[in-house]
């Protein structure tokens, strides 16, 4: 007997002791009895889901053995129809696949593959049930276009009365790939961003206005509060409060302010590369669809500001060391993406960032300077010391009135003293972080802060302390 690889498995027969059935010799019917013969792929769909794919009505089991090509050219369909079929993106999909009674898989670090898959029905694009047969979890695999291959004939089966029917059985071999993190999260399926567009606010509004601040979500990274999926998840409570609060305070305007760290990136310490669950690409696109998610809710409240800024950790970078300007900022490149969605909608949006070679950005917010900085650029406690040196320099933000910054990950609070434009006390504002925790700033410190999104607002009076709050998941 050959020996078979350590990692192959191979099916038990069927229980009772029935074995499948043989594949036996039948003379070819003819066309007349062909075109009679229900085929089996037309017993397991509806008129309307035949209506809807063409390959599912047009494919035979002899077509079905072929490539797409000569499959769509025989059928008079296009290819793209018969690749979708056998993908399982039809309403075909739909329909219930018969677990197999035979098959082997061989499974590799990558992926692996099926042969001698016996069905008694043909395999409609869904191979769930044969993934489920050999214990794997179908939503963490995916059939690899183009490698399916199958057979088919005929077999005598006695039926209950007695006689003997003729029945169809197929044999499918084909390789899979294990499915990356972003394609498991299905990103364009889970937002659909740009398709749900908010109309323009037409309704009154009060007399303030409502300042979001966004702060070190670092998209990608895995902790101890688990990875992309529990960040989407928390993200989505905090945004149904959030769309629950202003629905409560009416604003007339809102500030987004992104404090940076949209994404943990690869240069910034540690093991990024085997910690991340996200490769760059995947934490820009999931970071880009999740602050057009807070611009979208905001709309439909007012008009809408965001301001971005540079951070570390979306910095653009090689190692310690940052390439080109600040204003070369990975989060920077993604507000233009997402200008470039809300500019297709006409939605009511405006964007602010620093100047070229600056790091922080100061915003005339409803009468009120919001000044905002990730905060990098001073150690831990710092920030006001640092806030009062950007008089000498005249920097963006050193006539402000609120400073909101983020990048330690916990909220903080203080005084500044009196703004001598406006004659207003000045606050600094430290924002929590939304994502998925420090476990090495935690078992190395002993401290630890829960995720959430602040929430000020702002009147004619300026800031009102008494509006302060911080939405929790």
């Amino acid at each position: 007997m050959a020996n078979r690889p350590a990692d192959a498995q191979e099916m038990a027969p069927p229980l009772d002791g029935e074995t499948p059935p043989k594949k036996t010799r039948h003379e070819r019917p003819t066309r007349a009895e062909q075109s009679n013969r229900q085929h089996p792929l037309e017993t397991v769909m509806s008129d309307g889901d035949a209506m809807k794919c063409k390959a599912g009505a047009a494919l035979t089991p002899n077509t079905e053995a072929m490539t797409s090509r000569q499959a769509a050219k025989h059928a008079g369909i296009s290819k793209s129809a018969v690749n979708d079929h056998r993908a399982g993106n039809c309403s075909c999909s739909k329909a219930e696949t018969v677990a197999p009674a035979t098959g082997r898989l061989e499974l590799t670090s990558d992926g692996g593959s099926f042969t001698g898959i016996e069905v008694t029905e043909p395999i409609r694009g869904d191979w769930s049930a044969v993934f489920a047969r050999f214990n794997l979890d179908p939503n963490e695999f995916a059939i690899a276009d183009d490698t399916v291959k199958m057979s088919s004939w005929q077999s005598s089966k006695r039926t209950d009365d007695g006689d003997r029917d003729i029945v169809w059985l197929y044999s499918y071999s084909a390789r899979f790939t294990r499915k990356s993190v972003e394609s498991r999260l299905d990103l364009p399926a889970l937002y659909a961003a740009a398709k749900s567009a908010t109309p323009k606010a037409s309704h009154n509004h009060s007399d303030r206005a409502t300042v979001v601040v966004w702060a070190d979500p670092q998209i990608g990274k895995t902790g101890s509060r688990g990875g992309t999926a529990e960040l989407i998840e928390r993200s989505t409570v905090i945004r149904e409060k959030l769309d629950a609060l202003l629905g409560e305070r009416n604003p007339s305007q809102i500030l987004i302010a992104d404090a940076g760290d949209g994404i943990e990136g690869f240069e910034s310490g540690g093991n990024p590369m085997f910690t991340n669950d996200l490769s760059l690409s995947g934490q820009l696109d999931t970071y880009g669809t999740e602050l057009f998610e807070y611009i979208n809710l905001a709309h439909a409240y007012g008009s809408v500001t965001v301001a971005g800024i540079p951070s570390n950790h979306a910095a653009w970078r090689c190692g310690k060391q940052n390439l080109g300007r600040p204003s070369d900022d990975l989060g920077l490149f993604m507000h233009k993406q997402v200008q470039k969605v809300t500019d297709a909608a006409k939605m009511d949006v405006t964007y602010v960032k620093p100047a070229e070679y600056d790091e922080s950005v100061a915003v005339d917010f409803y009468g009120t300077s919001i000044g905002l900085v990730h905060g990098n650029q001073f150690g831990p406690g710092q920030a006001v010391t640092w806030w009062q040196k950007q008089a000498f320099g005249a920097q963006a933000a050193a006539t402000a009135d609120v400073l909101v910054h983020g990048h330690y990950h916990s909220f903080s609070a203080s005084v500044a003293g009196r703004n001598p434009v406006s004659g207003r006390q000045r606050y600094c504002l430290g924002a929590p972080t939304l994502d998925n925790g420090s476990d090495w700033f935690r078992q190395t410190q002993g401290r630890d802060s829960d995720p959430g999104l602040m929430v000020f607002d702002v009147t004619d009076n300026g800031f009102d302390l008494s509006s302060l709050t911080i939405l929790t998941a």
